[in-house]
């Protein structure tokens, strides 16, 4: 049975999410404590990214061309 690399994938943009998410609270709070004028702008685009990454996440099955919806018995 060849091994399936989608639980590996899954955890890869799993861990890209959470450093999307982690880096933008450390840019957002840069730019709390007035470290710079650019911390704004490089959070809002890693907050961007992190929700980008959630929704292929939830929908990887599809993107992957999985359909989890089972065809009607008609």
């Amino acid at each position: 049975m060849p091994m399936s690399l989608i639980p590996f994938h899954r955890g890869l943009i799993s861990a890209a999410i959470v450093f999307c998410f982690g880096y933008a609270g450390w840019e957002f709070t840069g730019y709390a404590r007035g470290q710079g004028g650019g911390f704004p702008l490089i959070g809002v685009v890693f907050v961007a990214l992190g929700i980008g990454l959630s929704y292929y996440l939830a929908r990887l099955n599809r993107f992957l061309g999985y359909d989890s919806r089972k065809p009607d018995d008609r």
